[in-house]
């Protein structure tokens, strides 16, 4: 059974009279209490596919296409007052930044609290009862001190535990983190995806993990998702994935990580720039910076191909394979 289920999901927006998509054909699923990791480098669409999935790009003129099954419904077409009963409530989403996430002028408990009695109707006491406990839950110390300080008292990890709280209190089926250890150091960072580990498992709940670095991945994810240019480019199992990639995109991130020992001078980048919006390719979308383009890449972007053992992958090379089969 799936907490969440995208299938070929795409966003259009018009500009100048030009219609683009910075999104298209985006298609997976998630397992209760699983772990999905989307990578990709900045502009590959990973933020603009968790904002289709909430139903907030039409707050900014966007239109989404496709089907996203959550809770026994399309999320797509609920009118905008059901959507309201379900974000923060059954799915829940934490920002990139914990330094900007919270209000200044509030205590941060009070800052929970005012969750809690929104999706779960309780009175004040029992709302900053029930935040006391979640603060405990995710190991801050001194809890009844934290609750009543202010953001600019509390360290980068503190706020982000606090961030935390507020979108897993009232108990959600979904959890969006959006880039959520881009401002905290390697340490705490270590912390934080531990936290996410622990409450997934011992919640059950579905986490899409949005972050352009792999090693954060590789460290708490079940499956990937690999998004390049606004086109999921390839998906399967972490292990697998890790260990045999098949996308050349893939391959040339993997070859970006540096590890001790590595030669100085040696550490690979990979040539080039995301394309732009309205600039993509009439091909494969990665053909221009791939080493390994070949004259069919010309032609429309390539469909995902199943490989066996749920790894999928969007590539000319694997179809020709396929269809030579």
């Amino acid at each position: 059974m799936s907490v969440l289920k995208v299938s070929d999901l795409a966003v259009e927006f018009t500009v100048d009279k030009r219609t683009v998509r910075p999104i298209s054909d985006i298609s997976f699923a998630m397992k209760p209490g699983e772990v999905l990791g989307m990578v990709g480098e900045t502009g590959s669409g990973k933020s603009l596919t968790a904002h289709a999935i909430m139903g907030l790009t039409p707050l900014v003129g966007g239109k989404v296409f496709g089907k996203v099954e959550f809770d026994g419904h399309n999320l797509l077409t609920l009118p905008s007052s059901e959507m309201q009963k379900i974000r923060g409530a059954k799915i829940s989403f934490i920002p990139q930044n914990p330094m900007t996430s919270l209000d200044p002028v509030y205590r941060v408990g009070d800052q929970i609290v005012e969750g809690l009695r929104k999706h779960l109707r309780i009175n004040k006491w029992k709302a900053k009862t029930r935040a006391l406990e979640l603060m405990e839950q995710l190991h801050i110390p001194n809890p009844e001190r934290v609750y009543e300080q202010y953001p600019h008292q509390l360290s980068g990890g503190l706020k982000q535990r606090i961030v935390i709280a507020i979108g897993i209190g009232a108990n959600p089926k979904l959890l969006i983190a959006d880039e959520p250890t881009t401002a905290l150091d390697v340490t705490v960072q270590a912390q934080i995806m531990r936290l996410f580990k622990e409450l997934t498992v011992s919640k059950g709940i579905g986490l899409l993990l949005i972050t352009h670095d792999l090693g954060v991945i590789a460290q708490v994810c079940d499956k990937i998702a690999v998004l390049y240019a606004g086109n999921l480019v390839e998906y399967g199992d972490i292990s697998s994935v890790f260990s045999e990639p098949k996308h050349p995109y893939t391959k040339a991130l993997l070859d970006c990580i540096p590890y001790i020992g590595m030669e100085k001078g040696s550490l690979v980048a990979i040539d080039g720039n995301v394309p732009t919006v309205g600039n993509f390719p009439t091909g494969c979308r990665y053909a221009p910076r791939c080493a390994f383009a070949m004259p069919e890449c010309d032609q429309p972007p390539p469909e995902l191909i199943e490989l066996g053992g749920g790894a999928q992958v969007a590539c000319y090379k694997y179809a020709q394979e396929t269809a030579a089969q």
